[in-house]
């Protein structure tokens, strides 16, 4: 049974950076793209960054420039920098796989940006 553990998340002013990080406990990321998602009060669960297994990245308009996602399969860890932070940043972030597999959702780890 794959498990997913974020972390990092926390309050943060406008223009402040966190960075999050997610380990597995299984050896999936050397086999799986991965993504973190993010999910606002009232609104879906959105994907807003992918790392394939070669390492290359993609992100939804909204963060590009801002957040950077990496990996490190020997960590079992996937992280993402989040840097010039937005209100509208603010949400519940995971990770999971790309596409998503529903039995590996985690708890997430909050991130609010607020003055």
């Amino acid at each position: 049974q794959v498990q997913l553990v974020e972390s990092g998340g926390g309050l943060v002013q406008p223009g402040g950076s966190l960075r999050l990080s997610c380990t597995a406990s299984g050896s999936i990321f050397s086999v799986y793209a991965m993504g973190w998602y993010r999910q606002a009060p009232g609104k879906q669960r959105d994907l807003v960054a992918t790392i394939t297994v070669g390492r290359n990245t993609n992100y939804v308009d909204s963060v590009k420039g801002r957040f950077t996602i990496s990996r490190d399969n020997a960590k079992n860890t996937v992280y993402l920098q989040m840097n010039s932070l937005k209100p509208e940043d603010t949400a519940v972030y995971y990770c999971n796989t790309v596409p998503a597999r529903r039995s590996f959702w985690g708890q997430g780890t909050q991130v609010t940006v607020s003055s």
